[in-house]
This record gives C-alpha cells, structure tokens and sequence, in this order.
C-alpha cells in the first residue's frame, strides 16, 4: 500500500534534491576545482576532510530525496538532522576558509528546510506531530 505524497513533501524533496546540487558544488570547491571567495579576493583551496564531508552529504540528499519521494516515515527526522548537520558544516566553512557570498545560499536554503519541516502540515504527512 502506497502512500500518497502531498504538496509539502514533494517541496521538500525538492529543496533536498538543491541543497545536493549546493553541496556538490562545495564538494568542488574544497577539491580546488572552484574558487572560495573573500571579499574581493578569490583564492582556490584543497582540504580533503572537506571534500570527503560535503562528497558524503551529497550522497546522504540524494537518498534522501529518495525516501521523502516514497513517503518513509523516517524521511523527516533524517532530513531535520542531515540539515542541522549541514548548517554546521556551512558554519565551519565561513570561519575557516570561505565568506558568506560562498555558503550563504547553503545556510539560507537549509534554514528554509528545516523551518518548513517543523510546519504542522509537514509533520501530520509523516505521522511526526506532537500530540
């Protein structure tokens, strides 16, 4: 038996199928492909601890965006910690190498996320509302 998805999940599915095309491109930039920028400078960086990190988050967003298309319940609350993880991620790359012109889509895209996750219609989709 299938569930049917509403309107707000297949938004979620959505906007998790663009925060793996973001990370992906941080992916890049921590492998030197692209470039950081910092004010008007632009410099290119490797780090491969954050290659590895963001390369693992876009393969998580890809299977996520797998499970929420079929309804998993287990969908929201692995999406409510991949985002919060991604946020952390976000942070650490503006402190250490990047800029807010760099990760700032990242930060604002997952804040989305995660606000619209906790929305009451959201929740009721997946069985996770409070009683």
């Amino acid at each position: 038996m299938t569930k049917e998805r509403p309107i707000g999940v297949t938004i979620l599915a959505v906007l998790a199928g663009i925060a793996a095309v973001i990370a992906a491109y941080h992916t890049l930039q921590f492998l030197g492909i692209f470039q950081f920028r910092a004010g008007p400078f632009s410099f290119r960086d490797f780090n491969l601890f954050g290659a590895l990190m963001y390369g693992l988050l876009v393969w998580v967003y890809i299977w996520l965006v797998q499970m929420l298309w079929n309804v998993d319940p287990s969908a929201w609350l692995f999406l409510v910690i991949i985002t919060i993880f991604n946020l952390i991620l976000a942070f650490v790359g503006m402190i250490g190498a990047g800029d807010w012109a760099d990760f700032g889509w990242s930060v604002f895209l997952n804040a989305i996320v995660l606000i619209y996750c906790m929305l009451p219609g959201v929740r009721r989709a997946f069985g996770t509302e409070a009683a």
